[in-house]
């Protein structure tokens, strides 16, 4: 009988092999789950920013007495809620007339637009 020492190395190439793709494999399904993660809360900021925006415009429309508004919801699941600082007080320089601040939200995901005037 002749021993032959490189009987069963094509099977040992063959596992490296398999676990080096299980590998690369695994690595891109974690990057692509992440990146579908971010894309969704990518959608979910925009709408988010425009239910804020939709806070501001509301406020706009009475800018010479505004008052805050209270968590409005949208017809697209959204809400915002204003808030209305007067110049002088809190937060807001005397210099500033109102300092308002919307606040939007959608899901999980909040947006904030702050207009000083």
């Amino acid at each position: 009988m002749i021993n032959n020492p490189q009987k069963g190395i094509s099977l040992y190439i063959a596992f490296m092999v398999m676990t080096i793709l299980l590998a690369i494999a695994l690595g891109l399904s974690t990057i692509f789950i992440s990146q579908t993660k971010m894309l969704k809360g990518m959608g979910n900021s925009v709408i988010a920013f425009y239910a804020a925006d939709a806070g501001i415009e509301k406020i706009l429309m009475n800018r010479t007495s505004p008052s805050d508004i209270p968590e409005t919801l949208l017809s697209n699941g959204a809400t915002y809620q204003v808030i209305v600082t007067a110049g002088g007080t809190r937060d807001c320089s005397a210099q500033n007339n109102y300092c308002i601040k919307s606040i939007g939200t959608y899901q999980e995901t909040r947006r904030a637009i702050e207009i000083i005037y």
